[in-house]
């Protein structure tokens, strides 16, 4: 496995995860959505990642989820070369439509953390430049078809948003704390990104009314995730705009806080809730807008993810990985090329 990569040694993700298969203005502009299924396109067929998840390993294969119909699935034995999985829904949840309408089961931006045993998977319901959203959970103690622990039950909403609602209900992000606590990022475009706690029992929110912790604002701003590290809590966001092919401006930010709840500084102090952000990785070459960040860590070396729009091949959009490393100061840097670029 990860013959490739000898020289880095084996994977653990930077959030601790167990062994189940080892063993109310608006004061900014509505989102712009990701405009066609990605793992297809409808012209041409040419297969995309679009918003990927945190990479989770499962047995003896890597996994990430990503934008489409039913939630898209990918599947890797050693992080380069990677192949298509099942949908997690071969058909959508029936409340759906109670959020949106004329929802048929494309579903953006999820992401996946393992738990107590079982994997969960937050995924995004949402139309087209508007706030009337949610985000909800599935659950399987298996990600492997194969395996007889294998199946996706739907736990429904986590959090909602409608017109009247000032900020996004989209793009999760999941953490684990050294503590034991789990929590989700989350958030679009209006007022910025949110926090809420989740219940470590059920992975739903942790009270119906429990606080809304606003922790990163800019127009054009989403897709926060927040990884812990050496005490700091740092949360990768994107600024600009994504779905627009090879005229996307992407690009990810950090900050960091001693709480998870905030307040995020970048490295000059300045707050993320007042448009601060240390940039971290922009437009290179023929990789344009890269943005949803995630972080894992293989044998003590930790690594990015996200997607971008491949200038060489009409704007489509596919994922990267790349090494990250920490400068003296405890910043995060990109230190070298991706190690894979999929499909």
């Amino acid at each position: 496995m990860l013959s490739r990569l000898r020289p880095f040694r084996s994977l653990s993700a930077v959030v601790s995860f167990g062994t189940v298969c080892a063993a109310v203005a608006v004061a900014q502009p509505p989102q712009a959505p990701t405009p066609n299924p990605p793992e297809t396109t409808r012209r041409n067929r040419q297969p995309r990642i679009h918003d990927p998840s945190t990479i989770v390993r499962c047995g003896e294969e890597f996994w990430m989820f990503a934008t489409g119909m039913g939630v898209s699935s990918w599947r890797s034995p050693d992080l380069i070369d990677w192949k298509p999985g099942p949908p997690v829904f071969p058909e959508p949840p029936a409340w759906i439509t109670d959020v949106i309408p004329n929802q048929r089961g494309h579903f953006w931006a999820p992401d996946v953390i393992e738990h107590d045993g079982r994997f969960l998977l937050y995924y995004s319901v949402s139309t087209f430049g508007k706030q009337t959203s949610a985000i909800a959970l599935a659950s399987s103690k298996s990600l492997d078809p194969a395996s007889p622990d294998y199946g996706w039950t739907d736990h429904g909403i986590v959090i909602q948003t409608d017109e009247r609602s000032d900020f996004n209900a989209i793009d999760p992000g999941l953490i684990r704390t050294s503590g034991g606590d789990l929590w989700m990022s989350l958030g679009s475009f209006w007022s910025g990104l949110k926090l809420i706690q989740l219940d470590p029992v059920t992975g739903l929110r942790i009270a119906p009314d429990s606080p809304v912790h606003a922790i990163a604002n800019k127009p054009q701003i989403e897709a926060p995730a927040i990884v812990e590290r050496d005490g700091w809590f740092y949360q990768f966001v994107n600024w600009g705009w994504c779905c627009r092919g090879v005229e996307s401006t992407y690009s990810i930010r950090v900050g960091r806080s001693r709480e998870i709840a905030g307040p995020y500084l970048d490295r000059e102090g300045v707050d993320l809730l007042q448009g601060g952000g240390t940039p971290l990785l922009d437009t290179e070459g023929t990789e344009i807008g890269p943005g949803h960040a995630a972080v894992l860590t293989h044998d003590g070396r930790d690594w990015l993810s996200y997607h971008f729009y491949d200038g060489a091949q009409q704007g489509r959009s596919r994922m990267a990985i790349r090494p990250l490393a920490w400068d003296a100061g405890g910043w995060p840097a990109i230190d070298g090329e991706p190690i894979a670029r999929v499909p």
